[in-house]
């Protein structure tokens, strides 16, 4: 268990994309999640963008100087949306929680739209929690990212 005190954020830095990306390729954080982990290649450039744009809030998550996940605020398809990744062995612990807390303290935008496999009911909680809200549900069509999936739309106003 962790305490509120010891999960922070941070920006995001070149050095973090190794572990970033090894926790990206988790086979059952890839099931519960309904994605398909990005290659090398892919996922070097996202990052590489990411880092490079104004519009991105990316943030490594910490419980005291570990890095267990991250997530971040990005514009696409003219919203702003909330997305996060946390390593499988601190699940249930609050830390994804407590993290979109911390992001939602800094960044002040809304609406902020976030989206999730239905069958990812650990993921909506945290969601819920934070006050975002179901505003839809329908299926997602295939992806090079995402298998189909029901989904969720959900938005923070």
């Amino acid at each position: 268990m962790t305490t509120d005190e010891s999960v922070w954020l941070r920006p995001v830095e070149p050095g973090d994309l190794p572990r970033m990306y090894d926790l990206q390729l988790d086979p059952e954080s890839n099931r519960t999640a309904v994605t398909i982990p990005r290659t090398r290649e892919a996922f070097d450039s996202h990052w590489a963008k990411a880092l490079d744009d104004l519009g991105v809030t990316a943030r490594a998550i910490l419980v005291g100087v570990t890095l267990v996940g991250y997530i971040s605020c990005f514009p696409m398809d003219g919203q702003d949306h909330v997305g996060y990744w946390i390593d499988r062995a601190y699940w249930g612990m609050g830390i994804a929680s407590r993290a979109l807390v911390l992001l939602l303290l800094e960044v002040a935008t809304r609406p902020l739209v976030a989206t999730v496999a239905t069958s990812n009911g650990a993921s909506l909680r945290v969601l819920q929690k934070c006050g975002f809200v179901v505003e839809r549900v329908g299926l997602a069509p295939a992806t090079d990212r995402y298998p189909e999936c029901e989904e969720a739309g959900l938005v923070l106003r």
